[in-house]
């Protein structure tokens, strides 16, 4: 039902404070963004490491979704994003085992189905639930170019091997050369086999 953790969402009142601690100290790379006229909020994703992603929420003027959970704090912990590849089996799965539901959603371009299930419900946490293709909702800076699935570096102690991930993101792992060797020896057998 669920193939991976996709980002966890901080609500933010000032956003440009929330912006310089997770950018400036602690490294994140921004990603993709938009404002939301309608429920007044933008959102901004960021990459730290490999694939782990956060997303700032945060209210572009009153009258924002956000006003409600920001009227007793600066900020904090707003929801976690589950990627499933099929929606509407998630939901029956939920209708199954008794579990409501709310929210559902698409956008117009049908890149991005949604629901969420209530803190209540799920243990104090808001978990949004969202079928998608990550690819669409990725930076272009994050993910490898079009047909590309890995890049190597040469080092001077080995190489560095960068791949797609299925998440639209890239993973990287640095290989000694005898580490290098025994690879590309193990990936002959298998394909010799």
């Amino acid at each position: 039902m669920i193939a991976r953790i996709d980002h966890i969402a901080i609500a933010v009142r000032d956003y440009e404070k929330a912006r310089h601690f997770f950018e400036d100290i602690l490294g994140a790379i921004p990603g993709m963004h938009a404002e939301d006229q309608d429920k007044r909020f933008y959102w901004r994703t960021f990459v730290l490491g490999d694939l782990s992603r956060l997303e700032l929420l945060a209210p572009t003027s009153a009258g924002s979704f956000l006003d409600g959970f920001l009227s007793k704090r600066d900020g904090g912990f707003h929801h976690i994003t589950l990627q499933t590849p099929d929606l509407e089996a998630a939901i029956a799965h939920l209708e199954k085992s008794g579990i409501p539901y709310f929210g559902k959603h698409t956008y117009p371009d049908g890149s991005w189905k949604e629901i969420f299930i209530h803190p209540k419900d799920a243990f104090g946490a808001l978990v949004q639930i969202a079928e998608f293709r990550q690819e669409d909702w990725a930076s272009d800076d994050m993910k490898m170019p079009p047909g590309q699935r890995w890049q190597i570096e040469k080092r001077d102690k080995g190489c560095h091997i960068v791949f797609a991930h299925p998440g639209s993101g890239k993973v990287s792992i640095e290989f000694s050369r005898e580490e290098a060797a025994a690879f590309v020896q193990e990936l002959q057998a298998t394909i010799n086999a």
